[in-house]
């Protein structure tokens, strides 16, 4: 009986582990394919607030995005 109680609960750490990961590494995947802003949309944000951003600001920006991720 306490037999089998341990291996369910045993079952549920490992489930949960190897499903914490799964889709950690599935989010990561997804994330880098489909990027939540990009240099188009950066340009434009910039262009709205009335600056004409050069590459050289566009970058910038992309690269402190890329860093908080």
């Amino acid at each position: 009986m306490w037999g089998n109680i341990l291996w369910c609960v045993i079952g549920l750490i490992v489930g949960l582990i190897v499903g914490f990961f799964g889709a950690r590494i599935f989010m990561k995947k997804y994330l880098k394919k489909n990027p939540p802003i990009n240099e188009k949309m950066i340009r434009a944000m910039m262009q709205q607030m009335g600056r004409t951003p050069s590459q050289k600001q566009v970058n910038q920006v992309m690269k402190a995005m890329n860093k908080a991720q």
